[in-house]
């Protein structure tokens, strides 16, 4: 279960807005966090709380390809991202790092930046505790909860290998 305030952001998010391209030397999280929206958002580095929730429109994660960008909002505490689509491929990559990231296109024409929402991938259900609003997802089965909880797709295979040998 995950639980946390509301950032809120519009549709067509790309990977650049997330991490603009110039802090690509790098793969150190802490350092992508730093710089997450700097230039679209540039409080939000330096106000997101662990455990906080992004809401966004259609769209979310556009753009190139680049892991950076699931990173950056996952090192910055980001604990889940609800936006009426994204992109393929950052949808991916999210899920690789562990970030998990559920489509709702009633959530995100409802919930407004600072609500509460709490954040069932078990059951896929999403409520904002702030008005009271209940927002149905596809739930998360529960090999991809055991790779999310595990940290991503690596350090999960490497707990599974390390434990029997075989995945």
């Amino acid at each position: 279960m995950l639980k946390g305030k509301v950032w809120r952001f519009g549709q067509d998010v790309d990977t650049d807005m997330i991490i603009p391209a110039r802090y690509l030397n790098t793969s150190d999280p802490a350092v992508l966090a730093a710089h997450c929206f700097a230039d679209v958002a540039p409080e939000f580095a330096r106000q997101v709380v662990p455990g906080e929730i992004i809401v966004a429109d259609k769209n979310f994660g556009c753009g190139s390809s680049r892991e950076h960008a699931p990173l950056a909002l996952k090192a910055a505490g980001i604990s889940c991202v609800i936006a009426a689509s994204f992109a393929r491929i950052f949808y991916r990559n999210a899920l690789n790092i562990g970030l998990p990231i559920l489509e709702s296109e009633a959530a995100a024409q409802e919930v407004k930046a600072g609500d509460l929402l709490q954040v069932d991938l078990a059951e896929g259900i999403n409520t904002n505790l702030s008005s009271g609003r209940v927002y149905q997802t596809k739930p998360f089965p529960p090999f991809m909860r055991e790779l999310i909880n595990g940290g991503g797709l690596i350090p999960y295979l490497r707990q599974k290998l390390a434990g029997t040998g075989e995945v």
